[in-house]
């Protein structure tokens, strides 16, 4: 990821660009055309990615009382199929894509939270627990079927995982007498850690995605010091 300039930045009705890399809707599919300097030792990234949703979910979630910010789970199950030239990597499988959106910073509103996904025989299962700095702790769990129709669950029971190299805070859902335990680190940032966890949701033994993010870190000045370091600026 680039910040850039205004200048750099195009969009339309279904398509933005900026910089280099462009993504936008092209039939049935998401189309992703990167092209970026990998930091800390530079090295360009190309390629291409494309998301086939299975269909896509309408509803959207109020994550403060204020309502002020929202997120929507758009295809809580997809087709990924990723082709990089630089380096020269292929993957395919089962992927997922959501947004939120928001009119104040976030740091302004939350302290943090927690949000796991994984694929299980019925469809998707999503846990998100958000932190507000006002107002009560929010509890999401919820399933999506392979049409995009979705149901509220009972909240399962949150166990505490093991905090990451820069001592954050890992917690994830499981169920009663099944706790949910710590298979991979993907990314370990100062405020923002993705991983990979076993987990028996309703019953169903399952590998979830999970993050893990701290908006007290994220504002925390030091912190701010280093972002340029991970995400360079740039005009165009």
């Amino acid at each position: 990821m680039t910040e850039r300039g205004r200048d750099a930045v195009r969009r339309s009705h279904s398509n933005l660009t900026i910089g280099a890399s462009t993504i936008g809707w092209q039939s049935d599919a998401l189309a992703v055309e990167f092209e970026e300097i990998a930091v800390p030792a530079p090295r360009r990234v190309r390629g291409r990615l494309r998301l086939y949703p299975d269909a896509l979910a309408e509803p959207a979630f109020a994550l403060d009382r204020e309502r002020r910010h929202w997120w929507r789970p758009l295809a809580p199950s997809a087709r990924v199929e990723v082709a990089l030239e630089r380096p020269a990597l292929r993957w395919r499988g089962s992927g997922y894509l959501d947004w939120n959106a928001g009119a104040a910073p976030l740091e302004a509103a939350f302290a943090g939270w927690q949000w796991s996904r994984a694929k299980v025989s019925s469809g998707t299962a999503v846990f998100y627990d958000v932190r507000p700095r006002d107002g009560d702790p929010l509890a999401l769990a919820l399933r999506f079927d392979r049409r995009g129709g979705s149901e509220q669950l009972p909240v399962l029971p949150s166990i505490p995982l093991p905090r990451t190299r820069w001592r954050l805070t890992r917690s994830a859902h499981g169920d009663a007498g099944c706790p949910a335990s710590l298979a991979q680190t993907l990314e370990d940032a100062p405020f923002y850690a993705r991983s990979v966890i076993d987990a028996r949701i309703f019953g169903e033994r399952v590998a979830a995605v999970h993050e893990s993010l701290s908006l007290d870190r994220f504002r925390a000045p030091w912190v701010k010091m280093l972002l340029p370091f991970r995400m360079p600026r740039r005009r165009r």
